[in-house]
C-alpha cells in the first residue's frame, strides 16, 4: 500500500496495529505472492550473488534488496558493498527462516544447487527468478515446474534473450511460412571448457586434482557442495570452473545450449524429445566432454512429424552451400540454422540477429506484422512486473522447465556415446536403457533433497 505521503507497507502495518490494538492485519492483505500492488516495491533476496546472480540483483536495485546470501563472502564482497543495508547470510535456509518479509528470491548459484534452493523458496511461498539452466537434471526440472505451478508463485528462468525481439521474429517468420515446413535444425556453440577440469585429468589421470589446499577463510565449502557428494575443496571447482564437472555443472548444453535451443523450441512448438544420441570426445567420469555432437529427435508442433535437432558442442557444423562466402556462419560463439522445404534461417547463438539465407531471400521477404507482444524492459523487470500485476513472466517455469528437461537429456546421452536413448516423457523414463534412465535423477547427499 502506498499513500500520498509515500507511507511504506510496513509503516502502514505498524500504524494500523497501534491504532486498533486488537486488530492484526494479515500480510497477504498488503502484499505477498499474487497480492503485491503495482505501486509497491517488493522485497527481494539474492542467493549466490558473486557472479551472474549479482548482476540479476543489480537489475532489480529499484526494488527493496533486503537480504543477500552467498557461501563465499569474499567472492560476494563487491555485491555486498553495493547493497550495504541488505542483511548477509551464508545459508539460504537460515535466511528464508529469518526473513519472513522476503517476497521474491533470485537464485544465481552453481547449477547443482539451483533446484534445492528454488524448491525451498517455492515451498516458502516466494516468487523465484532462477538462473539457467533451471536445474542440474531432468527430474528436478519436472519437479520444480510442477511445484511452482501448484504454488502459484511467479517464476522466471534466466534466459534473458527470451525477452528480446529476435526469438519473437523467428517464431513469427516460421508461423508466416517463410521456411515452409522445417525439417531439420542445427545449433551449436564453438566454445569449449578445455582445459579447465581436463587439465587435471591430463596431468594426473586421476579425474580429480591430487592436492588438497585449505578452504579459504570466507568460504563455507560444505554449503557450496550442497546436495553433491563430499569431496575436498580445490580452486578448480570454485569460483567459476565448476561448469566443466559433472557433479556441479551441466556443461555447454546448460550454459549456451539452453539459450540457443530456446528460440527453436519456441518457434517449432516442441515438447520433449522422443530420442537422443551423442558422440563425444574427452569425457571422463568426472568431467564433461571437450566436444560433442548430440542428435535429438522431436515431434514437430508445426507439422506433427519427426524433426531432427543436432547440437554441436565445442564445434562448428559444416557451412550451408547457399551461404555467401564472405558471411560469417552464425555468430562468433555459435549459432542456429533452421532448414525448411521453402527456405533457411540463420542466427547467432542468442537468436538476436535472424536472417533468411541467402541474403537475396531476406531482401525479397516481406516480414509479417509483429504478433507476439514485445518485452520493453529487462528480463528481471518482466518478472517483477508479473509479480506486481498477478500475471506470468514470459520465461516462467511452465515454459522453461520443460525446455530445461529437453535440453539436459543430451547430457545423459554424452555418458552413453553412440547409443540411441528413447525417451517417454509421460513416464519420465528412458525406455530402452534402465541404467541410463537412472541418470534422470541424482543421488542427494544426506540432509539435502527437494
Amino acid at each position: 500500500m502506498t499513500t500520498s505521503n509515500n507511507i511504506s507497507r510496513r509503516q502502514f502495518v505498524a500504524a494500523a496495529t497501534a491504532a486498533t490494538a486488537f486488530t492484526i492485519v494479515p500480510r497477504h492483505v498488503l502484499g505477498g505472492p499474487n497480492n503485491t500492488p503495482p505501486s509497491e516495491k517488493i522485497n527481494i533476496a539474492g542467493i549466490g550473488v558473486g557472479g551472474m546472480g549479482g548482476s540479476n540483483v543489480h537489475n532489480c536495485k529499484h526494488e527493496n534488496i533486503i537480504a543477500l546470501c552467498d557461501v563465499d563472502f569474499a567472492n560476494a564482497a563487491a555485491r555486498f558493498k553495493t547493497h550495504p543495508k541488505a542483511k548477509r547470510y551464508k545459508d539460504f535456509r537460515v535466511m528464508l527462516e529469518s526473513e519472513p518479509d522476503i517476497d521474491a528470491v533470485i537464485v544465481g548459484t552453481p547449477d547443482h544447487t539451483h533446484a534445492v534452493i528454488s524448491m525451498a523458496a517455492i515451498k516458502a511461498g516466494k516468487h523465484v527468478y532462477c538462473q539457467k539452466p533451471l536445474t542440474q537434471n531432468v527430474y528436478e526440472a519436472r519437479a520444480l515446474t510442477e511445484a511452482a505451478h501448484k504454488a502459484g508463485v511467479v517464476t522466471q528462468m534466466g534466459i534473458q534473450m527470451h525477452s528480446t525481439v529476435g526469438p519473437r521474429m523467428i517464431c513469427e517468420w516460421v508461423e508466416d511460412g517463410a521456411l515452409g515446413n522445417v525439417t531439420e535444425v542445427t545449433a551449436w556453440s564453438s566454445l569449449s571448457y578445455y582445459p579447465w577440469g581436463h587439465a587435471y585429468w591430463s596431468s594426473s589421470h586421476s579425474n580429480r586434482p591430487k592436492e588438497t589446499p585449505p578452504v579459504p577463510d570466507k568460504l563455507d565449502w560444505d554449503l557450496w557442495l550442497g546436495p553433491a557428494q563430499i569431496r575436498p575443496y580445490h580452486r578448480c571447482y570454485h569460483p567459476g570452473s565448476w561448469r566443466s564437472w559433472w557433479d556441479f555443472g551441466t556443461g555447454m548444453l546448460g550454459d549456451r545450449g539452453i539459450h540457443t535451443m530456446d528460440s527453436i523450441y519456441w518457434s517449432l512448438k516442441l515438447t520433449q524429445p522422443i530420442s537422443v544420441q551423442a558422440t563425444s570426445v574427452g569425457a571422463t567420469d568426472e568431467i564433461h566432454p571437450i566436444a560433442s555432437i548430440i542428435t535429438y529427435v522431436y515431434i514437430s508442433g508445426q507439422t506433427g512429424k519427426p524433426i531432427k535437432l543436432t547440437w554441436y558442442d565445442g564445434l562448428t557444423p559444416p557451412r550451408p552451400d547457399d551461404l555467401e562466402p564472405n558471411r560469417r556462419f552464425g555468430g562468433s560463439e555459435g549459432g542456429i540454422l533452421m532448414v525448411g522445404d521453402k527456405g533457411k534461417l540463420m542466427s547467432n547463438y542468442t537468436a538476436t540477429n535472424p536472417r533468411l539465407i541467402p541474403e537475396t531471400k531476406m531482401k525479397a521477404y516481406k516480414t509479417p506484422k509483429p504478433s507476439i507482444p514485445r518485452i520493453t524492459c529487462s528480463h528481471e523487470q518482466d518478472w517483477i512486473n508479473a509479480i506486481k500485476n498477478g500475471t506470468k513472466a514470459n520465461a516462467n517455469f511452465d515454459y522453461s522447465g520443460p525446455l530445461t528437461e529437453a535440453v539436459l537429456l543430451g547430457n545423459i546421452a554424452k555418458k552413453y556415446p553412440d547409443r540411441i536413448l528413447k525417451y517417454d516423457a509421460a513416464k519420465m523414463e528412458i525406455t530402452n536403457d534402465a541404467e541410463a534412465s537412472k541418470l534422470l535423477k541424482r543421488e542427494y547427499r544426506k540432509g539435502w533433497s527437494l
